[in-house]
């Protein structure tokens, strides 16, 4: 099994979990988290500029701030493991700075605390 962790657009969170479920991946574990990627640009700064927003031109020199984001998680079967980073993809492709990060981990073990059971058996089934 493995650990899949996807950092993504605030607002694409919505559209990732409705298409995971829709692909049979209902379990989901996500956090509010702020980070940037190699870019130099932050890019609500930019959109403001160009909006004319003095404010945002003022702060365009500065240091890149941190942007809000999305973390998730998500544990599924090694068989799941690119149908559910296909969907992830499909869904965040933008084709701009800033679509996300997709992580693929390996996990030893899952225990389901209700029951006991462990192993595949307690991850989504398609």
């Amino acid at each position: 099994m493995k650990e899949i962790m996807a950092i993504v657009r605030i607002n694409m969170m919505n559209q990732t979990k409705k298409a995971l479920a829709e692909a049979g991946i209902s379990s989901i574990t996500a956090r509010d988290a702020l980070g940037r990627g190699k870019g130099l640009v932050d890019l609500t700064l930019l959109e403001g500029a160009e909006k004319g927003y003095e404010e945002a031109v003022a702060q365009l020199g500065q240091t890149q701030r941190l942007v809000p984001k999305r973390v998730f998680f998500v544990v599924v079967p090694d068989r799941l493991v690119q149908k559910t980073v296909n969907t992830i993809i499909k869904v965040n492709r933008s084709g701009k700075s800033g679509d996300g990060k997709i992580f693929v981990m390996p996990v030893r073990d899952a225990v389901r605390v209700r029951t006991g059971e462990s192993g595949d058996q307690v991850l989504d089934e398609v």
